[in-house]
């Protein structure tokens, strides 16, 4: 639940420049796991998913890699995590 409400506020600031993103729940499973300690519960969770997530997904739409209306799907390739384009409905 956590995990989606920082989710949520990632997409609210992707949609601000008409991109989407779909998780598979491979994804969701490693941020969960990264951001989860049993002292300080799921407080690095923020932290986890800006390493992992928001960080990198940034270094790709600054490269040109998603133009505005594009959905970037987000999945596991191995242990890391990996970005691909959705191809648009014709």
């Amino acid at each position: 639940g956590i995990a989606e409400i920082q989710l949520g506020l990632l997409r609210q600031r992707l949609a601000d420049l008409d991109l989407q993103l779909q998780l598979d729940d491979g994804v969701l499973d490693k941020l969960a796991e990264h951001g989860f300690d049993p002292v300080y519960g799921a407080r690095p969770l923020k932290r986890a998913i800006q390493q992992w997530l928001e960080n990198p997904l940034a270094q790709e739409v600054l490269k040109g890699n998603y133009p505005p209306g594009s959905t970037i799907v987000v999945s596991l390739v191995g242990q890391d995590i990996g970005f691909s384009k959705k191809a648009k409905a014709a």
